[in-house]
């Protein structure tokens, strides 16, 4: 795909980005490709939210496939440091709070990071990949003084990059991370039907499954488990859509439905808990941790949620997904499961990807591109995957 320019949907902050490119011209011009040289140590950087670092798994598997008796350090936001641990391939988590990723508003200044990055040299990496198209981890990969730095120019800052391509924004996160990997290891750049590893992704500790265990119990199968928060409000479904689906499910089915959801969604959970009615019900909400989480997922039948982090570790812990999607492209953020299914309606509108600011006239409600999901297209979604799983051998 040709790229003519940066990839930056707010007008100011792309103007921005294209006078620090041009500030930033000389770097490259100064540029030079390193000669080849033995991989001894490789950062990776994937510093956004639980979702964006579990779109990357098949990329941090490659790395380890590429570079066998490297050492893999992995750079993320500390409130994804419990999730990496979790990783088989990466060695060593570091961590560093950006500001702009944040929900809080919080995360550490830039002098801090700037020292943060440059004590990483101690490091003595021979690669820095940045699965992040953005000018800013563009500038803390070349602190960090690794010869050879990968990444994408279509964020701002290839000229902090020794190789810098062009993100394509009509291919899945995991394919654009999985090329770039590709690129540096110099093997064929993998496509979007390319192989990846089977089961579960993710190896939560002991402690973890046996809390899973303990909270499913001896508790009548099929587990249903629902993730009724959007996450955000452009993202968010009906309520008492979520309820209904719960309770056709647990009737049909014989269900017992999982309620999941952090501290902060506990408002939402108890509403869809009060529209449950009588059915069984575990509310998991707000007491998991995201390794105990994942462990819980992993033992599910079928997870119903919206465009959230929890999608993207059910999917990592082999778990069947339905999935509701609405401003956001199932193409470029859909969950890298074996058994899914992803439910949109087709707008002239949607997907707009206005996630973060949505357009005024869908704010303060759900947009349509949510409404139109219906209850009956996600029961029978549900009720496939519960099918499928039945009639697979034990």
């Amino acid at each position: 795909m040709a790229v003519s320019g940066l990839q930056i949907y707010d007008s100011r902050e792309r103007a921005l980005v294209r006078l620090a490119d041009a500030a930033l011209t000389p770097l490259g011009w100064l540029r030079r490709a390193p000669a080849a040289a033995p991989v001894r140590r490789v950062l990776l950087l994937r510093l956004e939210r639980i979702g964006d670092l579990l779109m990357v798994l098949d990329a941090i598997a490659d790395a380890r496939a590429a570079w066998p008796d490297a050492e893999l350090d992995l750079a993320v936001g500390s409130w994804n440091g419990p999730l990496a641990e979790l990783i088989p391939e990466v060695n060593r988590i570091v961590t560093l709070d950006a500001p702009w990723l944040t929900r809080e508003g919080r995360g550490d200044g830039w002098p801090a990071m700037i020292v943060r990055a440059r004590d990483w040299r101690t490091r003595q990496y021979d690669l820095a990949i940045n699965f992040e198209p953005d000018i800013r981890s563009n500038l803390l990969a070349w602190c960090a003084g690794a010869p050879r730095r990968i990444g994408y120019w279509t964020g701002g800052g290839g000229a902090l990059l020794t190789d810098a391509v062009a993100y394509d924004p009509r291919e899945h996160v995991s394919v654009n991370a999985r090329r770039l990997v590709a690129r540096v290891a110099g093997r064929p750049a993998p496509g979007a039907s390319a192989a990846r590893p089977a089961g579960a992704r993710l190896a939560p500790p002991p402690e973890a499954a046996a809390w899973a265990a303990a909270l499913v119990g001896s508790l009548p199968r099929p587990l249903v488990g629902i993730h009724v928060s959007g996450g955000r409000q452009s993202k968010q479904w009906h309520l008492d859509r979520f309820a209904e689906v719960g309770k056709r499910l647990a009737t049909s089915h014989r269900a017992t439905i999982v309620l999941t959801g952090s501290p902060a969604d506990r408002p939402l959970v108890d509403a869809v808990h009060r529209g449950l009615g009588g059915v069984r019900v575990i509310d998991a909400c707000g007491g998991a941790a995201l390794p105990a989480l994942a462990a819980l997922l992993a033992r599910l039948d079928v997870f119903v949620t919206g465009d959230t982090g929890p999608m993207h570790l059910a999917a990592a812990m082999d778990t069947p997904v339905v999935a509701l999607f609405g401003p956001s492209a199932p193409w470029r953020y859909g969950p890298l499961a074996a058994r899914q299914r992803v439910l949109r309606v087709d707008l002239p509108c949607s997907p707009c990807g206005q996630v973060r600011l949505p357009p005024e006239r869908c704010r303060g409600h759900v947009p349509d591109c949510m409404d139109g999901i219906q209850i009956e297209t996600v029961v029978a979604a549900a009720s496939e995957l519960l099918a499928q799983a039945r009639a697979q051998p034990a």
